[in-house]
């Protein structure tokens, strides 16, 4: 009978144990967006809501950001395992950092046309990329328009610009104000920033810089090398339900901006739904995303991305592709395939 009651208390010790062995199975991940918890950040908030993490063992916080420098920044000193950046500031951290240690890689591309576009009033009289010769632009140093404008002027040949900087907050401001002729930023940002400040969306002119001769690759997924080398499976799982996240995104894009107002309750869910939708059109569900499969890079774009941020970013050493993109952690293609969830238009 003592035996039969060591053996129970052992068993009885062992399924105590059991939610807290669970607990210990799942992966710590760090996660810092590029930006504000804004209508485009449903995309990871979504899965996180849902669920679809934990179900694949993943333990993963999400974090505002401050531009895609810094996350590339924060995911290389360890401070984030991943995070979603523009895959020209990846780079350019690349070749400017050409020992750094922890260097991060771009494992999944979530924005295959660059959102970056040029922005001005109709009744300046721009129209199109030639109207900006000799023109006053503004944009915040490190705005992603901005760095990749001399490939938007090689492109278009514009010549004589002359650059005003700013804060973040004041860009639109300036614009509204004639302080400058136009701006460069996301489309989706600037254009519902021009209509708070009173702007009537037909009042404005966007120069999307992938319809001008610039096929830049947007942001990406990108993860630290270190937690790469240590937790491959892990960033699996976090594409594959992520991808499963994207496909409820965008079948109930609503339901999506309901988990951002979650997280961040001052929101203004109706302007968020359409920078949402705005987001998705211009950079996601679009052609290329289409041909090339959601969440491919493919390497001719990579190279020639790389050579026209080596140029235009004037960086120390020329821009590797094949160090910054890892293809090799993707889901199947059908996991991936978020057209088969758009609605139909």
């Amino acid at each position: 009978m003592a035996f039969a009651s060591i053996t129970r208390r052992a068993a009885l010790a062992v399924l105590a144990t059991a939610p807290l062995l669970a607990a210990a199975q799942e992966t710590p991940v760090k996660f810092q967006l590029d930006w504000r918890f804004e209508g485009p950040a449903a995309m990871f908030l979504v899965p996180a809501a849902k669920g679809y993490f934990k179900n694949e063992k993943l333990n993963v916080t999400i974090d505002a950001g401050n531009g895609s420098g810094g996350t590339v920044t924060r995911v290389a000193s360890g401070t984030y395992d991943m995070g979603f950046a523009d895959l020209a500031a990846l780079m350019e951290f690349h070749a400017n950092n050409p020992t750094a240690p922890n260097k991060p890689v771009a494992v999944m591309m979530v924005y295959n046309n660059t959102p970056a576009a040029v922005l001005a009033l109709k009744k300046s009289g721009i129209k199109a990329p030639a109207d900006l010769n000799g023109k006053k632009l503004g944009a915040p140093v490190f705005d992603a328009g901005r760095k990749a404008f001399p490939i938007f002027a090689k492109a278009n040949s514009v010549t004589g610009v002359a650059w005003t900087s700013m804060d973040p907050p004041l860009r639109e401001t300036m614009l509204v104000r004639g302080d400058v002729d136009a701006i460069t930023g996301f489309s989706f940002t600037s254009l519902l920033n021009l209509e708070a400040r009173g702007v009537k969306a037909d009042d404005v002119v966007v120069l999307p810089y992938p319809q001008y001769g610039v096929k830049l690759y947007g942001n990406a997924i990108i993860v630290g090398e270190e937690f790469l080398k240590k937790n491959p499976e892990a960033v699996k799982a976090f594409l594959r339900a992520f991808s499963k996240g994207m496909k409820d995104v965008i079948a109930d894009p609503k339901a999506g901006i309901a988990t951002v107002k979650a997280r961040d309750g001052i929101i203004n869910e109706a302007l968020e739904l359409r920078r949402l939708k705005l987001c998705l059109d211009a950079t996601v569900l679009t052609p290329d995303a289409k041909s090339e499969g959601f969440g491919n890079a493919l390497a001719p774009r990579l190279s020639l991305m790389a050579s026209q941020v080596s140029d235009a970013f004037a960086t120390k050493d020329r821009v590797n592709p094949a160090a910054i993109w890892n293809g090799s952690l993707l889901p199947s293609a059908a996991e991936r395939d978020l057209f088969a969830a758009a609605p139909k238009k």
